[in-house]
């Protein structure tokens, strides 16, 4: 008896597991918020220097080349008027300009509070507000290395209570950091927690989920997602300052800490952990709760342990990283996976922190944004559960790689068709996220799943890294960034081809168990191969074998 047989004793999808699901998903939905924050909390508002002005004179500031006020520098002496930066005074002597000495004066009509307009990081200092994400992104670089790996040792449920603590703190810390640096921390540490309860909550969704309704229950949770970035385009709009702001998105995080002792440990860790009797008592619960009381009181730890004797005979006492590439059936899902996730965050975020340079309404660009994710999201559902995983995650970074090269080639008057272009490709990145998440819990086993998803949002996390430093080549080549970012997904297109499929398939518990799928899948072809060469060969020396 496999551990889904188990499940289906339990209850298969009962009243449990939608009530895991739904709790589960909540947290998901501030997700999108923390990690598209930044596109609100620092954003950059139009500003120039201050002007000293006395009852004598005034300073005015020169003007840049499209006749807007210079944001980085003002005239030395007193003038009474705008002047162009190289304009010259009667005597034919060019004017002097300065750094803003003073300080700026910022439009606040849209944002009256930033990170931007607190600590001044604008001119030289710009390049903080893009440092600042990027320090995030490693935060949730480092969570997915470190967490990822002690779940699988410690447990997913243990490692979702403790990030989203962190979470919960670090974000509240976040709203009162007193200068740059400490918000930089809070924010490396609130990426950390992050990504921690993201891999704990899609191992904890999938291992409790039977085979048929996977695909669902993770576009359940990709619509979270979704509906998370409508949500922070609505909450940022209704609440313009960066404080406010940061800490709406971060308290409810006490609320999920305390619902989250509801949890059940995953029962298929807990007996590949060797603890036996702890998923004994965690499957009867699971029975209760889903009506199927006496059922569940039939499974006993001598009776679990002689149904899953296989599994457990080929359990190692401990996993490392090693074991991600130790084996070739593993190694080949590693490195098709690792391309695979960084080409989609990498292009993704490629796109989605960039929204003020869409010339739209930046609310209402990130509720497009969020909204393309719906039907996106449905279609690949469809696609995964009637054509394949595989295909699906082909087809949808193709399209990606097309619609974001081809926006090159479309005149930069036409705005609309270039914003629609990219709405388009942000659709089809959030659809392979929604895919290459549900596809790397099932293709590897049970003691490697959270450390193999962990490398894989690893990949993703260097990506979302990577992808604000290309954009700074459109200084030297405006269409530089758009086609590294269209490249991107078009070569992992190639390297998920070589992934297998794992439609209608039960999760697999061991490495052995993924290396045999692996022979099943070729070994026909090559016994195949064979039998047709040997009635070639056989035809061909017919006649010479008869004289």
């Amino acid at each position: 008896m496999t551990f889904a047989k188990l499940l289906h004793q339990v209850g298969g999808m009962g009243r449990f597991q939608i009530i895991n699901v739904a709790l589960l998903s909540i947290p998901v939905l501030l997700m999108a918020s923390h990690n598209l924050l930044q596109n609100f909390t620092a954003a950059i508002p139009e500003h120039h220097c201050k002007i000293h002005i006395n009852a004598n004179n005034t300073l005015a500031i020169p003007m840049d080349g499209n006749q807007q006020p210079e944001k980085c520098r003002r005239f030395v002496t007193a003038q009474w008027y705008f002047l162009d930066p190289n304009a010259t005074e009667s005597n034919g002597t060019q004017l002097d300009t300065e750094p803003c000495i003073e300080g700026w004066t910022y439009d606040r009509s849209v944002y009256t509070s930033t990170i931007i307009t607190e600590w001044d990081l604008v001119c030289n200092l710009r390049k903080l507000q893009q440092v600042a994400q990027s320090i995030y992104m490693a935060g949730v670089l480092v969570g997915a290395l470190l967490l990822g790996g002690l779940s699988d040792r410690f447990g997913r449920k243990a490692m979702l209570i403790w990030s989203l603590l962190q979470m919960a703190v670090m974000g509240t810390c976040t709203a009162f950091s007193p200068n740059y640096i400490l918000y930089c921390v809070f924010r490396f540490l609130s990426g950390m927690a992050l990504s921690g309860f993201g891999l704990s909550i899609a191992c904890l969704i999938v291992e409790w989920i039977p085979t048929q309704y996977r695909t669902i229950t993770i576009a359940i949770t990709g619509f979270a997602y979704t509906m998370g970035q409508i949500l922070l385009a609505g909450v940022a709009y209704s609440i313009p300052d960066w404080r406010w702001l940061q800490l709406t998105v971060s308290l409810p995080f006490f609320i999920f800490l305390i619902y989250s002792w509801w949890f059940a440990e995953s029962a298929r860790w807990l007996v590949l952990s060797g603890k036996t009797d702890t998923a004994v008592k965690v499957l009867q619960r699971v029975a209760r709760v889903n009506g199927k009381r006496e059922e569940g009181e039939q499974i006993t730890t001598e009776i679990l342990k002689s149904k899953m004797q296989k599994e457990l005979s080929m359990v190692k006492s401990s996993y490392t990283v090693v074991d991600l590439v130790r084996t070739p059936a593993i190694r080949q899902i590693f490195f098709c996976l690792s391309a695979v996730w960084f080409s989609t965050s990498f292009s993704y975020y490629g796109l989605a922190m960039d929204l003020q340079n869409f010339g739209v309404n930046i609310y209402l660009i990130q509720l497009i944004f969020g909204a393309v994710d719906f039907p996106a999201k449905v279609v690949v559902t469809i696609s995964m559960s009637y054509i394949g995983r595989r295909v699906t995650l082909s087809a949808s970074l193709f399209l990606a790689g097309l619609v974001i090269i081809g926006n090159i080639f479309v005149s930069r008057e036409l705005q609309i068709v270039r914003t629609s272009l990219a709405v388009i490709g942000k659709g089809c990145l959030s659809a392979t996220f929604n895919c290459v998440f549900l596809f790397t819990t099932e293709l590897y086993p049970t003691p490697i799943r959270q450390t193999g998803l962990g490398f894989g949002s690893t990949m993703a996390r260097i990506g979302g890294i990577v992808a604000p430093m290309v954009k700074m080549l459109d200084e030297y080549f405006t269409f530089l960034p758009p086609v590294i970012y269209g490249a991107a997904p078009l070569i992992s297109g190639i390297a998920a081809i070589f992934l297998p499929e794992t439609l209608n398939k039960p999760l697999p518990d061991t490495i052995e168990e993924v290396e045999s799928r692996l022979q099943d899948r070729t070994c026909p072809m090559s016994r195949e191969v064979n039998s047709r060469a040997r009635n070639r060969a056989q035809h061909l020396l017919s006649p010479w074998i008869k004289h």
